[in-house]
């Protein structure tokens, strides 16, 4: 195997797209093939191919707001409908309510990932819970939920607050140096990317990655590669058949060297954890510093993890890529949306003025807050991570529909069709949200305008589909909300921001392996932002 990965790697280009045609002509057959020996997925409308090997899905990857797209596709047919895919192949997408409850229910059963997933995170990252389906699944995901309890997070409050503070006090060094009175002006994005590994690190397994003290750990250097990288051509091309031909996924390139430098550093984190909790169990220790973070907190049992057992090992893997994977979101674009809605920021410091000697309390941030809540949910439901979900039917399956499309209220898919759902459209679309969708309005959260809206109709977290549905809804929902309110908070009690253009700066978004946001005419993904200490 090692030999042959040598050879891939000196392929060029060239040899490269050489083997990729042909290969990918007899999948189209055998797809063909396969297609006309099954039951027809119902026919639906849709938008015409733009390419004989791409279909619409370059269109969708390569635009600036692939949510827009599909949100004029369902102006156009309907809230189900077709798209043409990679080599003659079609995809049902879904824009209506039941049926995307339908679909996110039968996740892990009826609908998985399809083969290219699996085989990538299966080969990156192991076989944990985002890489598992049905009672495979269920057992691992059962076994992880006692670490994201509402108690487990409410004992890892303070370590959210100790970053922010970590933070403010850079920040504060920053702007007693500086010799302009009217403040600096600091790149926020990295900054609010070390919080929020710092973070993780500390509360989700009391390790110290040191990104605010200006350690640069393996971990976060492949993050900021994944950020840093623009795709290739080459990326691009072996990123969209690997649906078809899953080995194109482990081609060397940039982006799978990004993501090997990042297990190779789970991993030595997992090993590390696993050789304190030896040290601790032969020293009989009852309470190491293991136990203090979320993977302490999981205790022993057939559905439990420990991680004083060896036999873990596999367990620490998973719930590390569980909870980088998917309770990174750092506020960077509540802090945009701020910058440009001045009037907004200043609501949520009067909400906030009351902390002046303490800090606001788990109990509080969840529930007695409802500005800062409104403005987490705005954000997350503007500027979701995950901007689609992708399934395949692993069983003839009959969806059913909330409003009829051209006379039908179901669907009937076939076993092996592929299936998605447009979370950034469903999150920003006029017919969920109204008119000002695509606004800022936290007030849309409080003052009962929701009442009447489509966006009622979806299921999911405050009927946002940014934490997903279904038995894959994401399992760092509590631990990613309360460390994005806590830091939030600690950053406008002491500092005001600005956009150095002022509020009519264009965003943009950088187009990384990881999207992140920019200000558009500065390199690469920066958000440079004026910061001030706040005046009473």
């Amino acid at each position: 195997m090692d030999a042959l990965l040598k050879r891939v790697r000196s392929l060029t280009r060239d040899d490269l797209a050489l083997v990729a045609v042909p290969l990918s002509i007899a999948f189209v057959f055998l797809r063909l093939a396969k297609l006309a020996r099954k039951r027809r997925t119902t026919r639906l409308p849709g938008p015409p191919s733009t390419s004989l090997i791409f279909g619409v899905t370059r269109d969708i990857v390569q635009g600036e707001d692939s949510g827009a797209v599909y949100e004029e596709w369902e102006k156009q047919y309907g809230a189900v409908y077709a798209i043409p895919s990679k080599l003659g192949s079609r995809e049902i997408v879904l824009c209506d309510p039941k049926a995307i409850a339908h679909y996110y229910a039968g996740d892990t059963f009826t609908y998985h990932q399809p083969p290219a997933s699996t085989f990538f995170i299966g080969h990156f990252f192991g076989h944990n819970v985002l890489w598992a389906e049905r009672e495979t699944h269920k057992r691992q995901r059962r076994a992880l939920s006692p670490a994201f309890s509402n108690a487990a997070i409410r004992r890892l409050t303070p370590v959210f607050y100790d970053s922010a503070y970590t933070l403010k006090t850079i920040w504060d060094a920053s702007l007693e140096n500086s010799t302009d009175d009217l403040g600096v002006v600091i790149d926020v994005q990295q900054w609010m990317n070390y919080v929020s590994l710092d973070s993780i690190g500390a509360g989700g397994f009391s390790h110290d990655f040191g990104s605010l003290k200006g350690n640069i750990s393996p971990v976060a250097a492949a993050f900021d590669s994944f950020g840093n990288v623009k795709p290739s051509p080459m990326i691009v091309l072996s990123f969209l058949l690997a649906s078809i031909i899953p080995f194109l996924g482990r081609i060397p390139n940039e982006r799978t060297t990004g993501f090997i430098k990042l297990r190779e550093s789970v991993k030595a984190i997992a090993d590390d954890l696993l050789e304190r909790a030896r040290l601790e169990k032969e020293a009989n220790v009852s309470e190491g510093a293991a136990d203090k973070s979320i993977i302490g907190s999981l205790g022993d049992g057939p559905d439990s993890l420990s991680v004083r057992s060896e036999t873990a090992s596999a367990s620490v893997h998973l719930s590390l890529d569980e909870i980088v994977a998917q309770a990174t979101r750092p506020p960077q674009w509540a802090l945009i949306e701020l910058c440009k809605h001045p009037e907004k920021q200043t609501k949520l410091r009067e909400e906030l003025s009351q902390f002046t000697d303490t800090d606001p309390t788990y109990e509080q941030l969840t529930n007695s807050l409802p500005y800062l809540d409104a403005v987490t949910s705005e954000s997350l439901r503007l500027h979701p991570p995950l901007s689609t979900t992708v399934r395949q039917a692993q069983a003839d399956d009959v969806i059913p529909l909330t409003h009829p499309v051209n006379g039908m209220d179901s669907v009937f898919v076939a076993r092996g069709t592929t299936v998605r759902v447009p979370i950034s459209c469903i999150n920003r679309a006029e017919v969920f949200w109204g008119p000002d969708a695509k606004a800022f309005r936290p007030e849309r959260w409080l003052d009962g305008s929701l009442e009447g809206l489509r966006a009622a109709e979806v299921q999911g977290v405050r009927h946002l589909l940014t934490f997903v549905d279904g038995p894959r809804t994401c399992l760092g929902r509590a631990f990613a909300l309360t460390e994005f309110k806590a830091v939030l908070s600690v950053l406008i009690r002491n500092f005001t921001f600005e956009l150095p253009g002022g509020p009519e700066t264009p965003i943009g978004s950088h187009r990384g392996i990881l999207p992140r946001p920019k200000v558009v005419g500065e390199e690469g993904p920066k958000v440079p932002l004026l910061i001030r200490r706040r005046v009473e």
